[in-house]
């Protein structure tokens, strides 16, 4: 008679130990359970290992307990060892910078910090959205929405001590552009010593399902429209190509804008829906590892005006007329 099965007993602290151990080991190979101070917003502070970091909490190891952290009890995070985070207005070689110090604000508060970053783009045929990388003027948005065009005039929209001011730039160059990936960087060329606000690129790869995120941008002309959602998925396949499956709606005008999530983070690049009648809140964006990657090596999509393959239009070449049928 096989002997019966036995109950082992743990404490709440080895129990969560054993729960997150699946995900701490896939953790520990990037960050090696990274020795970090979790400054909290009433002043104090707690050092340990981080476990897990989620959209709502972070699990802290102690030492002798684990404990979870609501976000929006976090004032900052410091990793001891990590480079210093590119101040706000600064950026690398890459162009883009980021904040791992970054708070979880609500969305009210989130708008307010990141929506003078973003841009409406328009051509002679159409228009869409992106949003400053760089103070000096470079900004990421869709291949389409630039596609076939070089008449390019940037709107940012500054909050002013009277209202809102709608600043124009006329002039803009297209910097690196690749249709495969549906990515193009642009550059405003007379900004003159304009500063302009950034956003930071956050990481891909720490979204969750479920988790809430939300795209600023021009839908249908609409400027600075805010739109709400959830990731549906966050590595969903099309086309050989993987995507961020949101409910965050997206329109035409959406494209090139920026998906965030809570920390003021682009997680990702809006660039399409399903448009089928009766399908709704099947929205897309392009995951920021690709933007990233895109970005370091810019060179290798570097835009020629040489090459009738850039994107320039062209009339038709005259065709020879043809002579009429001889008569017998």
């Amino acid at each position: 008679m096989p002997a019966p099965l036995g109950r082992i007993r743990m404490k709440p602290t080895a129990l969560l130990r054993a729960a997150l151990m699946s995900s701490a080991c896939a953790l520990a190979a990037v960050s090696a359970f990274a020795l970090s101070t979790v400054q909290l917003k009433n002043g104090s502070s707690l050092r340990g290992d981080i476990l897990a970091e989620k959209a709502d909490h972070v699990v802290v190891d102690l030492g002798f307990t684990v404990v979870t952290v609501p976000r929006e009890e976090i004032e900052k995070i410091s990793v001891e060892g990590a480079a210093p985070a590119a101040a706000p207005g600064e950026a690398g070689d890459d162009l883009y910078r980021v904040d791992v110090s970054a708070a979880v604000l609500p969305m009210k508060e989130n708008v307010t910090r990141v929506a003078e970053a973003v841009v409406q783009i328009r051509t002679p045929i159409g228009l869409g959205s992106g949003f400053f990388i760089h103070p000096s003027g470079y900004i990421l948005t869709n291949e389409h929405v630039v596609a076939g065009e070089y008449n390019l005039t940037v709107t940012q929209f500054r909050q002013g001590a009277a209202g809102l001011d709608k600043v124009q730039f006329p002039k803009v160059r297209i910097v690196a552009l690749d249709s495969r990936l549906d990515l193009a960087l642009l550059k405003i060329e007379d900004a003159g010593d304009t500063v302009f606000p950034t956003v930071p690129l956050g990481d891909a790869a720490g979204l969750t399902d479920g988790q809430t995120v939300f795209a600023i941008g021009s839908p249908l002309g609409l400027d600075r429209t805010v739109s709400q959602g959830i990731v549906s998925s966050h590595n969903r396949p099309l086309d050989g190509q993987l995507y961020i499956q949101t409910t965050t709606q997206i329109n035409p005008g959406n494209s090139g804008g920026p998906l965030f999530n809570l920390r003021g983070e682009v997680v990702g690049i809006s660039n399409m829906k399903a448009m089928i009648v009766g399908v709704e809140g099947l929205n897309f964006a392009i995951p920021v590892t690709v933007v990233k990657n895109f970005l370091r090596n810019r060179d290798a999509f570097a835009f020629d005006p040489r090459n009738p393959n850039a994107g320039f239009r062209y009339l038709a070449p005259p065709q020879p007329v043809k002579a009429p049928p001889a008569r017998p």
